[in-house]
């Protein structure tokens, strides 16, 4: 009840706030390329039940047909722009709206894609017993996930095969271990990521 209250009050303050910001963003996406301001994803929520997350468009538009992962600051698809909104996770700032009407949390395990929660586990499954966040552990640890997967020969095998696992067991330790508290420490390491 207290971390729906939390989320309630400053999702709402938070969007008041960022407005003007967003507003100055939004005309300078929509000036550098064609296509709308934002981008809406199905993704995978509590229960199981999709739906649809919102961010402010950073690539080309119909780019995501082209593939689901974003690697290496250097994707072709992503916009100029883009690139500074994803750098500082300006574009995930929409959210705000999914967690004020309770599809998100500031707090939870990042959504997922249908695709690769059909490659769940029984137990992984498990990460869907509560509502997704803005923010986790994985996130924080992953903060550059697309650099890192950047590296690799085959991106998307090793997201299956050892960056999704981790990050699921990261938030299955966190449901477990889940207060408060703790959520209010990863809010403000999150803060502290995206300004350092």
């Amino acid at each position: 009840m207290l971390k729906r209250l939390f989320d309630i009050v400053f999702s709402l303050v938070g969007f008041i706030l960022i407005l003007p910001f967003l507003i100055i963003i939004c005309l300078i996406v929509i000036m550098e390329s064609r296509g709308g301001i934002f981008y809406r994803q199905s993704r995978v929520g509590k229960n199981n039940m999709d739906f649809k997350i919102l961010k402010i468009r950073t690539m080309y538009k119909d780019s995501d047909k082209k593939g689901l992962l974003t690697v290496g600051s250097r994707d072709a698809r992503i916009t100029k722009t883009g690139y500074f909104l994803r750098k500082y996770k300006i574009d995930e700032l929409p959210q705000l709206i999914n967690i004020l009407m309770g599809q998100m949390s500031f707090v939870g395990p990042r959504p997922e894609v249908r695709k690769y929660v059909e490659l769940y586990n029984a137990e992984q499954m498990k990460v869907l017993s509560v509502r997704p966040g803005l923010t986790d552990l994985a996130s924080l640890i992953y903060y550059n996930e697309s650099e890192y997967l950047s590296t690799f020969d085959d991106p998307e095998q090793n997201y299956i095969r050892v960056v999704m696992p981790h990050k699921i067991a990261l938030n299955l330790e966190y449901i477990r271990k889940q207060n408060f508290w703790q959520d209010i420490r990863i809010i403000f390491k999150t803060l502290f990521k995206w300004v350092s």
